[in-house]
């Protein structure tokens, strides 16, 4: 299988990348032109590709199948005006452009698997959240709709197209997991204001093989929430880890502290959640790799 991948160098793109070529498959990087450390690193079939490009290029013809990972970290800096046009530009912008090189490639590719976020549906408490729960109002739920709309008119070029909206990605060496823990290395750990949002997370491993599960199913199509089947409130995420890592999680930090350090962004990412569970995956019938929390984090830890 030929497959093109966006958002390649990132912690989802890099593991996806590996495993397919492990497996033999034939992996086009689509790079940033003005990105140096993404070009320091570039492959035989990885091609220089930008949103405003109209075309890939000929190292990509004949794909089977293409991944939009692309999105700036919603985490890594304040959200100012200018942070927040490039947490949308570099999601819906990236899509459009993606969707139109599609359109002029000649054959097209068979499926498309863009990547979303639980984001999409807001903060809603306890409210059990599925593919068919409506999208909310806030900045990241906008963005997500955006998104998912511009990647779904794909499949008006007769591309098979799959939202996989994700949830807090848990890895040892990067992401969200390797950030909540350095608090609890210097004996500080502890919840976040009440605890009680949730938290649906999924292992790194489980994203990838959802991403290749989703490209070879031809049954797979429209949005599907990439979550472990247990979400856990952030109290209880906070008892796990601190548990795994064998160290204490007495400290609550309190909502005004969180909001004075980080101010939007400690409400959207924080101080809300989303009790998310992955319905249409596990009516495709999916078998996730790690579904509890406990035996995911003793595993990652270990790792």
């Amino acid at each position: 299988m030929k497959v093109l991948v966006t958002g390649a160098t990132g912690l989802v793109g890099t593991a996806l990348v590996q495993a397919l070529q492990n497996d033999g498959h034939n992996v086009c990087r689509l790079l940033r032109k003005k990105d140096e450390d993404e070009q320091e690193t570039k492959q035989d079939c990885d091609v220089e590709w930008s949103p405003h490009s109209e075309a890939f290029g000929a190292p990509a013809e004949n794909a089977d199948a293409v991944v939009n990972l692309a999105g700036a970290s919603i985490a890594d800096s304040h959200w100012s005006a200018d942070r927040k046009e490039l947490l949308r530009s570099s999601r819906v912008e990236t899509t459009r452009g993606l969707v139109a090189a599609i359109e002029r490639m000649s054959p097209r590719p068979k499926v498309l698997v863009s990547a979303s976020a639980i984001g999409y549906y807001g903060n809603r408490g306890d409210e059990v959240l599925t593919e068919e729960s409506p999208p909310s109002a806030d900045f990241l739920s906008r963005v997500a709709e955006e998104w998912e709309a511009e990647a779904l008119r794909a499949s008006a070029l007769g591309v098979r197209v799959v939202l996989a909206r994700f949830g807090v990605i848990l890895a040892k060496h990067a992401g969200a997991l390797s950030k909540m823990m350095l608090p609890f290395r210097i004996g500080a750990g502890g919840k976040l204001g009440s605890g009680k949002q949730w938290i649906s997370w999924v292992a790194l491993e489980d994203v990838v093989r959802v991403i290749r599960f989703a490209m070879e199913n031809d049954a797979v199509q429209g949005a599907i929430n990439v979550t472990a089947p247990q979400p856990v409130t952030n109290a209880e995420f906070t008892k796990v880890l601190a548990r795994a890592m064998h160290r204490p999680a007495f400290f609550t930090v309190p909502p005004f502290a969180l909001r004075m350090l980080l101010g939007e962004m400690a409400d959207a990412l924080l101080l809300s959640g989303q009790r998310v569970v992955p319905q249409a995956l596990e009516n495709y019938g999916y078998q996730f790799q790690y579904r509890d929390l406990n035996s995911t984090l003793a595993a990652i830890l270990k790792s």
